[in-house]
């Protein structure tokens, strides 16, 4: 147990580097957050009912069940809608940023969702991410309106994370993940309906777009969100969201290499940035002198 445990930890972090190359996609992708959404959303359920379908996986599931992972794939949905908007009004370093306050909250509201006693030191690091956040948010107020994107994707992405440990180990995981993400595909594909959006310009790509959404889609969706739905029967919801702290971190290095964003940002935000990396490593250290 403890070794799956080990090997599941290891796992994650490699995915939540592939989430945070996913918000270099999101900056290098010209089209809106929707529509971005929507592919990524319909690239990956289709990837993962080609592979059901040749491998005969059986991926039929009660009435109830269909339910439960439909609204978990609402819930992504605007994760990422919200993320990707966040990133188009501000820059990716400062919407993986504000991500961060996911610790915070989960280390609240995980012991009344679970029904467990609050840890203080996991309370602490919280409020030293929330410090970290703050910082960040007074050197950065001229992109007030990509900061509440932000943190309206965290508060989508503690909710998702909290719903979906309940489900896990029920059904396998690559059946909820497609259910999961063809739920999200048709709430992305109301909302385009709604905005009129839904149209042939739709289908007006650039060949760059087109190249990077089939990555965003496949690699970093399909198979990613597999991965990291079934490392949740080994990792507790708090151990998630502190170890998707470490996608500020590798996303900020992305970002500095590949979109040199570095020029954009004070020392304010790197001090407010290195309190919430610190939070992530004594998260480590308690946890380990715990084992």
């Amino acid at each position: 147990m403890q070794k799956n445990r080990f090997k599941s930890l290891i796992h994650f972090h490699f995915i939540v580097f592939i989430f945070g190359f996913t918000a270099i996609l999101g900056s290098l992708i010209t089209i809106g957050s929707v529509k971005l959404v929507w592919y990524r959303m319909l690239i990956a359920s289709l990837s993962l009912f080609l592979i059901s379908f040749f491998l005969g996986k059986n991926i039929f599931i009660s009435k109830r069940m269909l339910f439960k992972l439909l609204f978990c794939g609402f819930i992504i949905s605007m994760h990422w809608v919200f993320f990707f908007q966040a990133i188009k009004l501000s820059n990716v370093s400062i919407t993986l940023s504000i991500l961060s306050l996911g610790a915070f909250l989960t280390s609240f509201l995980e012991p009344l969702f679970y029904r467990k006693k609050i840890i203080l030191y996991e309370v602490f690091l919280g409020l030293l991410v929330v410090t970290g956040t703050i910082i960040i948010f007074n050197t950065q107020f001229h992109y007030l309106e990509g900061i509440l994107f932000a943190f309206g994707s965290v508060l989508f992405s503690v909710f998702f994370t909290l719903l979906n440990g309940k489900l896990v180990g029920r059904i396998s995981s690559f059946t909820i993940s497609f259910y999961e993400l063809v739920g999200g595909l048709i709430t992305v594909s109301f909302i385009l309906l709604i905005n009129n959006d839904f149209n042939l310009n739709l289908f007006n790509l650039k060949p760059t777009d087109l190249g990077w959404l089939l990555i965003l889609g496949t690699v970093c969706t399909a198979y990613a969100f597999v991965i990291s739905v079934d490392v949740m029967k080994h990792l507790s919801p708090y151990s998630l969201m502190l170890s998707i702290n470490m996608e500020p971190i590798y996303g900020i290095i992305l970002a500095i290499i590949i979109l040199n964003e570095s020029n954009d940002m004070s020392f304010e935000f790197y001090l407010g940035f290195i309190m919430i990396f610190m939070a992530v490593i004594m998260n480590g250290i308690f946890k380990l002198k715990q084992k």
